[in-house]
């Protein structure tokens, strides 16, 4: 009995000894699975901070859409070029301060035959020389250069770009029914309805409120907006 006894003692020592490993075990499991959850939180968190600060690397940049492959060519540099393009397409003043600290083609292979040209990105020594070019730019609605319509652009970080390119169908819809739109800056679409004004946070809000309220124009039912829209967000979404 006495040795019977003994084995159960230390049985019972090994029992509450693996118990304790147990629970140490599953606490360590908690403490993890709250980390891999809390991850994805923390992910969404710096790529919005990392886009911030791209954003704001890019602050001072343009992109030059249009101009012709190879048009650089007979310029020592690229700055140079740009310079004397946006001098003459733009109009702009002899006393204007058009200081181009780089410029170069986006880093794209050259495209082939008649596809559109790679854009020009153009660093400036000033914000505000950067948007007093996009303003005369857009006022003018471009110009031409080698028989190419040129236009300017801000340079997006390419997340801010892919979400601002997913508005396009939305985009679209509103100029077909003459609804008057804005693109603020990072990537929002600011709609003028007769009613008010409608802000969107994304392109799937966009399109989902344009569905549901008829692109807030209740006096016609002729146009297929619907069907625009929703083939839109099939596509977006495959």
């Amino acid at each position: 009995m006495k040795e019977i006894c003994e084995e159960i003692n230390k049985t019972n020592t090994r029992i509450a000894e693996a118990e304790g490993r147990i629970e140490a075990t599953e606490t360590r499991l908690q403490v993890a699975e709250d980390a891999v959850t809390e991850l994805p939180q923390l992910q969404v968190h710096l790529d919005a901070k990392l886009t911030d600060l791209e954003g704001w690397s890019r602050r001072e940049n343009i992109q030059i859409h249009g101009v012709k492959e190879g048009a650089e060519d007979n310029s020592p540099l690229m700055g140079t070029f740009v310079e004397a393009l946006l001098r003459e397409g733009l109009d702009l003043a002899a006393t204007f301060e058009l200081r181009v600290e780089r410029a170069h083609r986006t880093l794209m292979p050259n495209p082939p035959g008649e596809a559109s040209p790679r854009s020009i990105v153009v660093k400036l020594s000033s914000y505000r020389t950067k948007e007093e070019l996009l303003r005369l730019a857009w006022q003018k609605r471009g110009f031409q250069h080698l028989e190419r319509r040129v236009n300017l652009d801000h340079d997006y970080a390419p997340d801010v770009l892919r979400k601002r390119r997913a508005y396009a169908e939305a985009k679209t819809v509103l100029r077909e029914r003459k609804i008057r739109f804005q693109t603020p800056l990072p990537a929002r679409l600011r709609v003028f309805y007769e009613e008010g004004i409608v802000v969107y946070g994304s392109a799937e809000e966009a399109t989902d409120d344009m569905q549901e309220t008829g692109t807030r124009d209740r006096a016609s039912r002729n146009v297929n907006y619907k069907e625009k829209l929703e083939a839109f967000r099939h596509k977006d979404s495959a």
